[in-house]
């Protein structure tokens, strides 16, 4: 892929979770182990799969391999854009660019089924039923550690401008990924099936850190919009390892010896019921102390099935960090 000044200029970052949806969907319906991924695993696919995830929308998108539809992949917009802008963005892809990305699955696949084929002959109206499963699998299986998850991207994001600032744009192409390089104007892909033309690609190039793409790279290639490049972030080896709050006892004069118990507990999300199991503390209190929490941003809560599930924001776990220093 050849860069002008201008394309060149027009490099940015964006952290999406939508980039994350295809990857991790596929890790829990496999039925593969992982070696990063496992705790994960093994907490989040009981939940999908009572909910039927399965057998849905998604299952019949993203399949075990290959090909998945450009439009659940919409350029992200600014650097961390909501859930529920990305989710208007799938909403507002065209009917035929819908269409297209489908034909192009019916090729890999080599057929659509009665879901797809509907979608296919009126995207408008079932987007949106494709849009409240996404939103179901967000809320169980990645809203609930995302804090976690973003604090990895977003320090990908710091590295990797840090690069920039003291070595250059070409450092940073060439540390990106093992089978990226940069040499004369042009970045080059080892592996990937087709080229990128200019004249195909758009301008300028999007940059997206993902804790689930590995190890290779997925690129999303749809003028207008700039091409788009998903690489493994730095640091998801430790991603799902305990986080001890040894410092945390200097929070009890501040939060109380109860909630700072609470904030150490959900290293991992967790209902008011296993809350109270772990601490000791009654449900009443639990769901009380939790409420506060919440109201200070300490702590969000995720509905899965009949459960809340509470974790710890992202304000969370920079303050555990830094009384722990």
């Amino acid at each position: 892929m050849a860069f002008s000044a201008n394309d060149l200029a027009q490099v940015r970052f964006a952290v999406s979770l939508l980039w994350e949806v295809a990857p991790s969907f596929r890790l829990l319906t496999s039925n593969a182990a992982h070696p990063v991924h496992r705790p994960w695993i093994e907490q989040v696919r009981p939940r999908v799969l009572a909910a039927g995830l399965d057998r849905g929308w998604l299952a019949e998108l993203i399949g075990p391999s290959g090909y998945i539809p450009d439009f659940l992949n919409p350029a992200p917009t600014g650097p961390a854009p909501t859930p529920a802008a990305e989710r208007d963005a799938i909403l507002a892809s065209p009917a035929d660019r819908v269409r297209e990305d489908l034909n192009h699955l019916a090729r890999h696949q080599g057929h659509l089924g009665p879901r797809l084929s509907s979608l296919r002959a009126d995207p408008p109206s079932y987007l949106s039923k494709v849009t409240q499963e996404l939103e179901t699998y967000w809320e169980l299986a990645l809203a609930p550690h995302w804090a976690r998850i973003r604090a990895v991207l977003d320090a990908d994001v710091l590295h990797r401008a840090r690069t920039v600032a003291e070595h250059g744009a070409a450092r940073l192409f060439d540390d990106l990924h093992a089978s990226a390089s940069w040499h004369d104007n042009a970045l080059t892909l080892v592996h990937r099936k087709r080229d990128m033309p200019r004249r195909s690609a758009g301008a300028g190039l999007l940059l997206i850190p993902s804790a689930f793409t590995g190890p290779g790279l997925r690129t999303r290639v749809r003028p207008p919009d700039p091409p788009q490049l998903a690489y493994p972030a730095r640091g998801i080896g430790t991603l799902w390892e305990p986080r001890l709050a040894t410092g945390a006892r200097a929070l009890t004069p501040v939060l109380g010896r109860s909630r700072t118990l609470l904030l150490t507990e959900l290293d991992t999300p967790a209902s008011t019921t296993a809350l109270a199991h772990r601490t000791g503390l009654s449900p009443a209190g639990v769901s009380q102390h939790l409420t506060a929490l919440r109201d200070a941003g300490l702590v969000s809560a995720h509905r899965a099935g009949r459960s809340v599930l509470y974790a710890r924001t992202a304000a969370a776990e920079t303050l555990l960090a830094a009384a722990s220093a």
